[in-house]
């Protein structure tokens, strides 16, 4: 069973603040008593944190929906509601975060226990002590939390890894990866072996370590969903030095060109900018008995090719003897010692590192929306308007009261009459059902 998963969809719902307090204080020997009503606690944040021990979104397939604790009401004596506990969840290094709803790429947390606001608990509402006032020293309005966000996810993990191993099905990747690191990937004699990514540590003998990474097998068409490749190419981007492994073992003396540069254009089609990657040529399978013939074609080939800026550097192994292995590894270390890290994300329009609480184009909005139902019912709108709708505590008349100033002071009345409102009409927000009047 496969049981690598590098693409999820969640959801993630922040916890609503908790309500203000109407209240007073009425204690025998308090002679200027008044309001007393406490804030709501804060409610609870959703927070992606990086597990340095995770290395899938695997656990995500059985637990899509989190949601975070609510805050406390407030209380009397002018005490403060408890604020909710923030909900931690793990997630590999190397996963990006996108919002589904704007498509807007939010964060990509890269680091060692680097963390994510994706949803912002709403603020507690205020108790009535915040008022008071001369001319109404004994309010009767408190504010019922502010509700925390909601927001649809995409969690995508691009593997962390110094060196890519990249070519076709079956040309030794899989062999090289086992023989250098500790990983044990499955080895077959047929293709497509490899179905998800693997990844080891290489330990070099003068203290030098970098990581690297197997990438299942590419084929022609790959960069438009042919194969396995689309689904895996997103894991080449975090490298910053790609081995390209080419069979010399075929009995075509050509095979190793054509799919030295299908490979080659499968990751400009992708992305251009991985062309610009160290890459050194890997000639696999030298052991075998037509390799050194078709090796010395293939050399040929590359030399007679004018479209290629550079003559790449071919090293040609053995991962089954083990020739020519050691001095490979130690040519990758010192082209990643001199080679900076890659923007990852440079087919992506926008990624900020930390969370943002409003796309840009919010302050555009208008603040309320008007239409009209079937029945005759208008209907009022809008992400402003619904907050203060939510966050109204409509069980007070003095909170009601208050909306619909507030209401007024939007423009919603006036718009109304625009648009042909009568004395007597009903409007509605949400299931809150009222009567127009002048």
């Amino acid at each position: 069973m496969n049981m690598f998963v590098d693409q999820i969809k969640i959801e993630v719902h922040a916890g609503k603040g908790g309500d203000g307090m109407v209240a007073f204080r009425r204690e025998k020997y308090v002679p200027n008593g008044g309001p007393a009503g406490g804030d709501g606690g804060r409610g609870g944040s959703i927070i992606l944190k990086v597990d340095e021990g995770l290395r899938t979104l695997m656990d995500f397939r059985y637990h899509r929906i989190f949601k975070a604790k609510n805050g406390g009401n407030g209380m009397s004596k002018q005490m403060t509601g408890p604020s909710a506990e923030d909900t931690i969840i793990a997630v590999p290094q190397g996963t990006t975060v996108r919002d589904l709803d704007t498509g807007e790429i939010i964060g990509d947390l890269v680091e060692k226990d680097q963390e994510l606001v994706v949803a912002k608990g709403g603020r507690g509402g205020r108790g009535n002590i915040h008022f008071a006032s001369a001319k109404n020293p004994a309010p009767e309005i408190a504010e019922n939390g502010e509700p925390g966000e909601d927001h649809y996810l995409e969690l995508e993990l691009k593997m962390l890894a110094d060196v890519g191993l990249i070519g076709f099905p079956s040309v030794g990747k899989s062999t090289l990866l086992s023989v250098v690191t500790g990983a044990k990937p499955k080895i077959a004699a047929y293709e497509f072996t490899t179905l998800t990514p693997n990844l080891g540590m290489v330990m070099l003998p003068d203290g030098r370590d970098f990581a690297m990474a197997d990438m299942p097998g590419l084929i022609e068409g790959a960069s438009k969903g042919i194969g396995l490749g689309l689904k895996f190419l997103r894991h080449i981007e975090r490298t910053r030095v790609l081995l390209h492994l080419v069979d010399m073992s075929s009995e075509d003396p050509h095979q190793a060109i054509e799919r030295y540069r299908q490979i080659n254009k499968e990751l400009a089609n992708y992305d251009p900018e991985l062309l610009k990657r160290p890459q050194i040529v890997v000639a696999t399978k030298m052991d075998l008995p037509n390799s050194a013939d078709n090796l010395a074609t293939f050399k040929a080939d590359l030399a007679a090719d004018k479209t290629l800026e550079k003559q790449p550097e071919i090293f040609p192994i053995s991962a089954v003897t083990h020739q020519g292995v050691q001095q490979l590894m130690q040519l990758t270390a010192d082209l990643l010692d001199k080679t900076p890290a890659f923007d990852s994300e440079s087919h992506d329009k926008e990624l900020v590192a930390e969370y943002r609480a409003a796309a840009p184009d919010k302050k555009d909005e208008a603040d309320f929306t008007i239409t009209k139902d079937e029945d005759g019912t208008w209907v009022l709108g809008g992400e402003k308007l619904i907050r203060l709708f939510k966050m109204t505590d409509l069980t007070h008349e003095e909170s009601q009261l208050r909306f619909a100033r507030q209401l007024r002071h939007m423009g919603v009345d006036d718009a109304l009459r625009a648009k042909g409102v009568q004395d007597g009409d009903i409007v509605r927000i949400e299931k809150f059902v009222f009567e127009f009047i002048q």
